[in-house]
């Protein structure tokens, strides 16, 4: 893969040897030859001219001038659609901007556009989005995973140098592991959601996509921190973890990691197995200490996370009546809003709808989702524990590898794909995906660390790490 390096541009740019006009007249040209990934959904049409104003800074430069990113298009941006892969919100023109907006925008990152997605983040392929499939970077045909579905094809296939995306059960780390990029969910509350169409506004976080670990870690610095509009995001100061990974490498025989039993790894497919086992291996070379923990109800992770994601969606998507905002479907005078949500929303969201309005109805309340919640408590002490013996939990992200289009017509065989992925939001822990090799055909396979409450830094110095010598 030929991933954009902003540590290595912004060298040459420094060097005279390259400009950030041409970087973005590139990565529009690249664009457009790349059209058939249908990755793109809007392309700012400003990004030139702020080219010209980050070439102007380049002896005085912020954090991420000039570099590229693309926007998840459930982010609003003034400027830009926002419509969430829905034909509900089509034509939707958003009013303001997204805080994490804002902040790329305050440490002069140029923003590309937006990107495609599945419906409403609902899905784990890239195939429901309205506006037609996201197309695998490297293999034709093949899903690219999602919900984020374009940020990671976005970087992976060289278009930009960063992606945003978001993450209520592993909607940026498994696309980042089916295209061979870097995808990290951080803490809950670590990074701002206003400004983010909400799924399941317990779960979601906004997640960065990268080609290399100092680019992801200078992203995550610029948009983390306290947010006046998001009463749930955390009061301490935004992270340093650029620098940190930039200064301080962590020695590796003072990490340990926590595994999974071999109990819980029985439906890997042998490919994932073998670049497990391999990771393993590698790290044990290099001194790392592992130690096997269980995180309680693994069984009923898939469970807790459905029912308590379709429950906060069921709710969250009510306001599209067709009377406010969005489509609307004038076809039934007599019932205007039925009409509106039929035809506005794809199967996958009526789906997890209705399925949300049961678990939430009288008769179910009791037995489902008061249930789950006390499962999720029951996870999260289980990390808890887990991360008083351990730096870091590692497992793999997928159990499978990139599947064709159209190949799983099972919703439940769908949902399972999230297994190793949606603890981590139930708990709200961070957690990344990095690449850990290729398969015999040549399809990417990603490796998972998690990390305690709010240790998102140690996450990415460990990660920076690892990756380092697993990759090579």
């Amino acid at each position: 893969m030929n991933v954009l390096n902003y540590e290595r541009d912004s060298i040459a740019v420094h060097n005279g040897e390259l400009t950030y006009t041409e970087i973005i007249t590139n990565a529009l040209r690249h664009i457009e030859e790349k059209k058939s990934l249908n990755a793109f959904l809007h392309l700012h049409e400003e990004a030139i001219d702020i080219a010209k104003e980050a070439d102007e800074r380049v002896n005085n430069a912020p954090l991420l001038n000039g570099m590229t990113i693309a926007l998840k298009d459930n982010i609003s941006a003034m400027g830009m659609p926002m419509t969430c892969g829905s034909k509900m919100l089509e034509h939707f023109q958003p009013m303001y901007d997204a805080t994490v907006v804002n902040r790329l925008k305050e440490h002069g990152s140029i923003i590309l556009g937006k990107v495609n997605m599945d419906e409403f983040a609902m899905g784990s392929s890239g195939e429901t989005s309205y506006f037609g499939p996201t197309d695998h970077p490297m293999f034709s045909g093949y899903v690219p995973g999602g919900s984020s579905s374009g940020s990671a094809v976005a970087v992976a296939a060289g278009l930009c140098h960063a992606a945003l995306g978001s993450d209520t059960g592993g909607s940026v780390r498994q696309p980042a592991a089916f295209c061979g990029i870097y995808g990290f969910k951080p803490s809950y509350g670590r990074i701002s959601r206003f400004g983010l169409t909400a799924f399941a506004s317990s779960l979601d976080q906004i997640g960065v996509f990268s080609g290399d670990m100092p680019s992801l870690a200078r992203v995550f610095d610029a948009i983390s921190g306290h947010d006046e509009h998001d009463s749930t995001t955390s009061t301490i100061p935004p992270t340093q973890s650029y620098s940190a990974i930039m200064n301080h490498a962590v020695d590796l025989q003072n990490i340990t990691l926590a595994i999974l039993p071999e109990s819980e790894l029985t439906g890997l497919d042998p490919e994932v197995r073998k670049a497990y086992n391999h990771t393993i291996d590698v790290l044990k070379n290099a001194g790392v200490k592992f130690i096997h923990a269980s995180i309680p109800g693994s069984k009923a992770w898939i469970p807790t996370y459905y029912i308590l994601a379709t429950a906060e969606a069921s709710s969250n998507l009510a306001r599209f009546d067709g009377v406010r905002f969005g489509w609307r479907d004038s076809s039934d005078a007599s019932d205007m809003t039925s009409a509106t949500r039929s035809t506005g929303f794809g199967n996958e969201v009526k789906r997890r709808i209705m399925l949300g309005t049961y678990v939430l109805s009288s008769g179910y309340y009791e037995a489902y989702y008061v249930k789950a919640q006390k499962a999720r408590r029951a996870i999260s002490e289980g990390y808890v524990s887990i991360f008083s013996q351990a730096d870091a939990m590692l497992m793999p992200t997928t159990a499978g590898l990139p599947f064709k289009r159209g190949e799983k017509k099972n919703p439940i065989e769908m949902y399972l794909s999230d297994y190793f992925t949606v603890s981590s939001n139930i708990a709200g822990i961070p957690s990344i995906s990095f690449p850990a090799g290729y398969s015999t055909q040549g399809l990417p396979i990603g490796m998972q660390l998690q990390a305690s409450l709010m240790n998102d830094e140690k996450l990415l110095s460990i990660t920076h790490a690892v990756s380092g010598i697993v990759s090579t």
